[in-house]
């Protein structure tokens, strides 16, 4: 075994065989390399993740590539899940050095952590060849590549600063307008989502155009989301079988997905279905949010209230070899075997044919039609077609249950976690199922009390009951987030206070004030390289994003000026940096909130919790609500309750109206 053994991330203890001499990192391992003068040997990846797997088959499982690597280099194994800031670190090194990024990342860096090479995957003889040159290089010419890293070093540190602007601007919403003229170019009218592969769901995206079609009653955009979301829930990327979405899929038409299941991706997708079948209460998304979360709950749900983080993209085969996608997929024997004399229906619904047709004769389940065409054109009922498709699901999964399943990674993220607690959140107030409530307050309870630390600090991972590394600036970010919906669904204004409480310690510990945005790692942690501060919106909404719009909100709840101006001077500072949305469409939705549509709405009943369960129901994205059934301290809501009355204050930027007390009245204010 190699050091990899003494560590509890699953991605490190698959490694933990390897003949590689792998360390984890941390500052015995950094000291070793600075007291040796080797290169440094960073390899970055994470559980689920397919190639990899691939690669250490190939070559950390190999003596060969072992005997090269334990020779020269001081080889460390890095989880991205637990490890965020080295991963986006020497990512930006990698982008820089090839103009492409992704994951297995591979780096050698010398001694003082200078990256100075690297890529992603590599075939096992040119990974062999790629050191030997490097370490010839290192021994005999080792100025040219200290020039070199130095003038990498010095390239990082420029692209990581964001540029400044002075424009105090009351905000033009036209660059939306000019911002969307350019996105829509990108867009995929056959199969939704952007018109390239291989295909994200990048739900933040969904989640501003839905916000702004909805706004602007723009009824393309409104169309366009629709079909996205549709077209993702009709299988493949979808586990129509059993809920929860893969990844990505690896084409245009969200058929094959990378196999693994992460938790992140099914947190915002519930938010977003959620949020779509308030809109629309299309019984498809209610479907997709139900399955997902009992998926969730199944899978990954712990017994204390926390969840864990993936599913492996490959699973046993049925010759006992790991391969991917081999515990979801199907061939057309067995199909016909399970189902019988209903497998030509089925074979039309779920595209045994050609479309549904991915490698080896098997098939990745998927619709291309909805079932109300079907049973048109079948001359049967959609009741009656619709009640065969959860039959045959329930015998699949039957059958499949009995595969040997993905690998799970077990360890609890806590941005993660916040992630899904919100996508729990969103999703009991679209349906009002209380068990979604349950599940929400749990996980909330869990990260209270087994993550925040008594010192004031999040950790960023937990498992077997211990909590390790100091949060990122994510774990906040996703942590605040979730403790506001929590509010939402409760009314209880202690998880207000705990956000608040959080926010305060990203400012003191987090917020820089010469570049007026706040850094992925604490001020207290041991600095990498470069500064890192994440703006940019991913599959994961930049934790700058995600914080700006906590601040929005808390500034309203708290009444605190001081929120607001730092969440405008970030957004101030974006905008004008900002190319293409997809990568900011977070920041966009925050754009949003400063708006004339922006409205808060405070009530103040004995029923203010039905008024509350009413409106949450509603696609609200422009209103900021609060609600008490006794006299409060909130600020929002202090000296508004009245014993024996309901009032409802409507406000627009701190101003009020009188309050109203017919809530018929305010239903028309929010609907029209």
């Amino acid at each position: 075994m190699n050091e990899l053994h003494l560590e509890t991330s699953p991605y490190l203890l698959q490694h933990a065989n390897n003949p590689v001499h792998w360390k984890a990192w941390n500052a015995k391992t950094l000291a070793q390399a600075q007291t040796e003068n080797k290169l440094m040997l960073i390899s970055i990846g994470y559980s689920a993740c397919h190639w990899c797997h691939v690669m250490e088959h190939e070559s950390f499982e190999d003596e060969e590539v072992a005997a090269v690597m334990n020779a020269h280099f001081i080889n460390i194994k890095i989880d991205r899940e637990e490890r965020p800031d080295i991963d986006a670190v020497y990512m930006k090194a990698v982008q820089v050095m090839t103009g492409r990024g992704g994951w297995p990342m591979n780096v050698v860096a010398l001694p003082d952590g200078r990256p100075i090479w690297g890529g992603t995957y590599f075939r096992k003889n040119d990974w062999i060849n790629a050191l030997e040159k490097l370490q010839e290089i290192y021994t005999q010419n080792p100025e040219t590549i200290y020039d070199y890293a130095q003038q990498l070093h010095e390239g990082l540190q420029t692209i990581s600063i964001v540029p400044k602007s002075e424009n105090k601007t009351d905000f033009d919403f036209t660059i939306l307008e000019k911002l969307l003229e350019k996105w829509q170019k990108s867009f995929d009218w056959d199969f939704g989502g952007m018109a390239r592969a291989p295909k994200f769901m990048m739900p933040t995206n969904y989640e501003f155009l839905l916000n702004y079609g909805h706004q602007t009653q723009n009824q393309e955009l409104l169309s366009f989301v629709d079909l996205t979301l549709t077209k993702m829930a009709y299988g493949g990327l979808f586990d129509t079988v059993d809920g929860g979405f893969s990844r990505y899929s690896v084409d245009l038409k969200w058929h094959v997905p990378h196999f693994e299941k992460m938790l992140y991706d099914n947190g915002q997708l519930v938010s977003l279905y959620a949020n779509a079948y308030k809109l629309t209460q299309n019984p498809l998304y209610k479907e997709v949010i139900e399955k997902t979360l009992n998926f969730v709950e199944k899978e990954w749900l712990t017994n204390e209230g926390s969840f864990y983080a993936a599913l492996d993209a490959d699973s046993l085969n049925a010759e006992n070899h790991l391969e991917e996608g081999a515990f979801y997929v199907w061939t057309t024997a067995a199909l016909q075997q399970i189902l019988g004399e209903d497998f030509d229906l089925f074979a039309e619904v779920f595209n045994t044919n050609e479309f549904g047709h991915w490698e080896h004769g098997n098939y990745v389940l998927i619709q291309n039609q909805p079932l109300t065409a079907i049973a048109e054109k079948q001359y049967i009922t959609v009741e009656f077609l619709t009640e065969k498709k959860k039959n045959w699901e329930a015998q699949l999964y039957a059958i499949r249950e009995n595969r040997s399943k993905p690998r799970l990674d077990d360890k609890c993220l806590t941005s993660w976690n916040a992630i899904m607690l919100k996508g729990f959140a969103e999703a009991y107030k679209a349906t009002g199922n209380s068990r979604y409530l349950d599940i929400a307050v749990q996980n909330g309870q869990f990260i209270i009390q087994k993550i925040w630390s008594p010192e004031g600090h999040l950790f960023r991972t937990y498992k077997n009951g211990i909590a390790t590394i100091n949060a990122y600036l994510e774990d906040y970010a996703h942590v605040i987030a979730a403790f506001i919906s929590l509010y939402e669904i409760t009314s209880n204004e202690q998880w207000l206070t705990y956000a608040k409480q959080l926010i305060d310690y990203t400012f003191d510990h987090f917020y820089d004030k010469e570049a007026e945005f706040f850094s992925f790692t604490s001020q207290q942690d041991e600095a990498l390289v470069t500064t890192h501060f994440e703006v940019e919106d991913n599959v994961i909404p930049a934790a700058n994003s995600v914080m700006a719009i906590n601040l929005f909100r808390l500034s309203i709840y708290f009444n605190h000026s001081y929120y607001e101006k730092v969440a405008r001077q970030m957004l101030q500072h974006i905008l004008p940096t900002i190319d293409y949305p997809s990568a900011f469409s977070n920041w966009l939705n925050l754009l949003l909130h400063f708006s004339e549509s922006q409205n808060e709405l405070a009530i103040c009943s004995a029923e203010a919790s039905d008024y509350l369960k009413k409106l949450n129901s509603w696609y609200t994205p422009n209103l900021i609500v609060a609600g008490t059934d006794k006299a409060s301290e909130l600020p929002f809501l202090a000296n508004r309750f009245v014993k024996d009355q309901t009032l409802f204050y409507w406000c627009q930027n701190k101003t009020c109206d009188l309050p109203e007390t017919k809530f018929e009245k305010i239903s028309i204010r929010i609907r029209s």
